[in-house]
């Protein structure tokens, strides 16, 4: 996690705590001078509300518009809402990627149930509240749209008159020699089974062992330590062995086997070797032995970052790949996300193969932790920018529901999605369920099998030659 979404969780718990503080102080009045029976009832009740309706992470106003921008060569053309249709000022302009800026307002209602647009056969869900300018996801959709018959309705917040439609024409970016970096395992089948499922010419590398959190296996009779190696070791055979299930076979994944949490501090002293948290594991060839070339830290099997860009620079070199597939450097905040951006950046300043374009993906948000928000199999509005992004063109690519299924049965695969909730959080998701008419999938108890199964993947087009 990054140090800004620290801040944000660590200022959102400290409000947390001083309301619950005064409202002790409120209902300790009302038990002395009323009835003492009413400070349970309203501390349950209290709390259900709480589990209901604000329990969600969000560090920014509904109210907040949202601040995207397009590259000038996005084509921009006026649209408007009559008796329930979108209808367009001129001819549609070709595009794969058409994205709808509008003002979306709440109703009352739409305080307490999520807010959504029905759009065609599509569901785009947004921030109960909301308030402001926010961005459709109208990709696959074109037919519909070029013919006046594609639907808009609003359930729960009211639409606009009229918006703005940007459309972005790409290549079909599974025809070029494709690179995925994946800080973990999963990552790649979060942000892309669709995209590497018909690749054409792919290659997966996983960077991290995926090591730490490893609690749950103590219970086989393993230490720490132990456990923690056994993580590493099933998450780097997921990182192997689940690509086989969307057709990218064995000897087109690599696992580098460095550790979790530690490449920002590797990339910090590229010379230090930073050994595992929490297996205290310090050579990464244990994880290495399955990969089909072999890469400069087999030598001394050190986690370094030296060894990390060197390695990375050699399978720039050897796979000369023409798109890269890596974490968005600005959306994305987990710590080892960010650091595989950066090491990716820094292995290009020392390569002499260089890609032509960057697509960038985000599996966590900064702002909010339920983005894309609504249920699996919608589509993916664009997430919150409550600050501005750089002006990078879109590619989102639509999944059939049969690619959907696929998707969802490669994260159930993989060892760290799988498992059952905590009862705090089923009962969460109990009371959100009755209360508040929330829906999560039969194919997994993980929020990302709710959050990345869906009918888009979203990329961010960036061009390294610019």
């Amino acid at each position: 996690m990054s140090s800004r979404k620290q801040r944000l969780l660590s200022r959102r718990r400290r409000q947390k705590r001083l309301f619950l503080l005064a409202s002790l102080v409120v209902l300790a009045a009302i038990g002395v001078f009323v009835v003492w029976w009413l400070v349970p009832l309203v501390l349950v009740l209290g709390w259900i509300a709480h589990e209901a309706w604000f329990a969600d992470h969000l560090f920014y106003s509904p109210q907040d518009d949202y601040r995207h921008s397009f590259p000038p060569e996005a084509a921009r053309q006026s649209v408007s809402l009559v008796n329930g249709r979108l209808q367009l000022s001129a001819p549609l302009v070709a595009g794969e990627t058409l994205i709808l800026e509008l003002c979306l307002r709440s109703t009352v209602v739409g305080r307490y149930l999520d807010p959504h647009v029905l759009l065609g056969d599509d569901r785009q869900d947004f921030e109960r509240g909301v308030c402001g300018r926010r961005y459709l996801n109208l990709s696959g959709q074109a037919d519909a749209l070029g013919k006046g018959e594609l639907w808009l309705k609003g359930r729960h917040c009211r639409l606009p008159v009229s918006g703005t439609l940007y459309s972005m024409h790409n290549p079909d970016y599974a025809e070029r020699r494709v690179m995925l970096l994946a800080p973990h395992a999963d990552d790649a089948e979060l942000a892309a089974f669709g995209l590497y499922s018909r690749a054409r010419d792919v290659v997966i590398v996983t960077l991290t062992q995926g090591e730490i959190e490893a609690g749950g296996y103590q219970r086989l009779g393993l230490n720490a330590a132990q456990a923690a190696r056994l993580k590493g070791r099933l998450r780097s055979w997921d990182s192997l062995a689940v690509p086989l299930w969307g057709g990218v076979s064995q000897n087109r994944c690599v696992q580098l086997g460095y550790y979790c949490l530690r490449l920002t501090a590797m990339l910090a002293e590229p010379g230090q070797s930073f050994a595992s948290r929490e297996s205290a594991d310090a050579d990464v060839r244990s994880v290495r032995r399955q990969n089909p070339l072999r890469l400069p830290a087999d030598a001394d099997g050190l986690p370094s970052g030296r060894n990390l860009l060197a390695d990375l620079v050699a399978l720039l070199e050897h796979l000369r790949p023409e798109v890269i597939v890596t974490p968005h450097p600005q959306l994305d905040p987990h710590a080892d996300h960010v650091a595989t951006t950066e090491a990716l950046a820094q292995a290009l300043r020392q390569s002499r193969w260089q890609p032509e374009i960057a697509l960038f993906y985000a599996n966590h948000l900064h702002d909010n932790d339920r983005w894309p928000m609504g249920p699996a199999g919608s589509g993916i509005a664009l997430p919150p920018a409550p600050a501005p992004l750089q002006a990078d063109g879109l590619w989102s690519p639509v999944l059939s529901s049969e690619v959907q299924l696929d998707k969802a049965m490669a994260l159930a695969m993989q060892h760290d999605l799988q498992g059952h909730l905590p009862f705090k959080k089923r009962l969460r998701r109990t009371i959100q369920q009755v209360l508040a008419g929330r829906r999560w999938p039969m194919t997994g108890e993980d929020e990302f099998f709710r959050k990345a199964v869906r009918r888009h993947e979203l990329f961010w087009v960036r061009s390294l030659h610019s």
